[in-house]
């Protein structure tokens, strides 16, 4: 069938987080304790990173930012493969975040501000790839061979290594705190899974789409650049993401009857802005796809899908990007598509 193989490794998603867990946990606690060893020298994070893997990021930079204190910003590769003029990294965590740990801009990256002298980590799936042998430190994320080319078990454990590590290096009631909520993401994620069935019966109402918007804000703002992602890998639609702000600053203008959007607004802090972002959507006649668990937001969709509710807003990523993922997988089944095989695509992407 079709997207088999997606199907299968979305559903993986509860038990690879579970086991990410238990057997990162320590791992994540000793990279936290060296890096607290040279704590003085470091003042930001610097990640490298392409594709799915670059959504990982924007998620580090609000974790790190409010966890940790940290500011973050995201590589330009092409200043050290191409222009071969390198920042100064000594002062920065730099970490590269790689699924097969095979692309040379992101190992060039690690490699240089490993050669500066500043802490590198690697977060991969292949802790034995060139990625994992430049970086000093190394997190696998332990998600198992994903055979589908559009990534879903690989990037819900990137996420995961990033709240471990932001666990990691908080401290004492926030520490424990953290680490309390992250043994319960497995269950939440489980839940979103179960919304399969669900999903796929809604999916004929968008068998005739070409285009929409995806929104997020705060921690999910990532996650709404990886749903334009996925159904740009897997459907082939003109998918764009944005932060209501942005959106509202000009884009919103091609806002018409019917047009789609998919709206990423769990509990927390940037929910009310994500309310009124959808109200003002719905003023304009706009078809709403909503991704929450709150009845308020939910009853604003044309298709909502239901999130569980109880999880803190710094872990919503993990369970608000798998509705997405099966609305990806349905949609493309629904056009005829096999997702599993997006054409023009492949597993490992060499950039330089």
């Amino acid at each position: 069938m079709p997207g088999a193989l997606m199907a299968q490794e979305i559903a993986e998603q509860p038990t690879v987080l579970a086991a990410s867990l238990a057997a990162g946990r320590g791992n994540a606690e000793r990279i936290a304790g060296a890096l607290r060893a040279r704590w003085g020298e470091i003042t930001f994070v610097l990640i490298a990173a392409r594709g799915t893997s670059d959504n990982a990021a924007r998620y580090a930079q609000y974790l790190f930012g409010a966890a940790n204190r940290l500011p973050v910003a995201l590589a330009t590769p092409a200043l050290f493969t191409l222009y071969g003029t390198p920042p100064d990294l000594r002062r920065a965590l730099t970490i590269g975040i790689s699924q097969s740990g095979a692309s040379p801009d992101i190992v060039a990256v690690i490699a240089e501000a490993r050669r500066q002298g500043a802490p590198t980590l690697a977060i991969t799936n292949e802790p034995n790839s060139p990625l994992g042998q430049a970086a000093e430190f190394v997190l696998p994320i332990r998600a198992g061979v994903e055979r589908s080319v559009a990534a879903t078990k690989t990037y819900s454990a990137q996420l995961l290594a990033l709240a471990m590590l932001a666990a990691a290096l908080a401290e004492g009631d926030d520490a424990t705190r953290r680490w309390e909520e992250l043994a319960a993401i497995p269950g939440a994620v489980a839940a979103t899974t179960a919304l399969a069935d669900e999903i796929a019966a809604r999916a004929e109402r968008y068998r005739y789409l070409d285009r929409l918007v995806t929104g997020g804000r705060g921690y999910c703002y990532g996650t709404a650049f990886e749903l334009a992602l996925k159904l740009k890998e897997t459907c082939y639609l003109l998918a764009e993401p944005y932060s209501p702000p942005d959106f509202l600053h000009g884009p919103v203008a091609i806002v018409d009857d019917g047009f789609p959007a998919l709206l990423v607004a769990p509990s927390g802090a940037t929910y009310k802005g994500m309310l009124d972002f959808a109200r003002t959507l719905r003023g304009r006649g706009a078809e709403i796809m909503i991704v929450s668990d709150r009845d308020e937001a939910l009853a604003l969709a044309d298709t909502p899908l239901r999130l569980p509710p109880g999880v803190p807003e710094w872990l919503a990523p993990l369970p608000a990007v798998v509705p997405g993922q099966l609305l990806a997988l349905a949609l493309a089944r629904v056009k005829g598509y096999d997702p599993d095989q997006p054409r023009g695509l492949s597993k490992v992407t060499l950039t330089r």
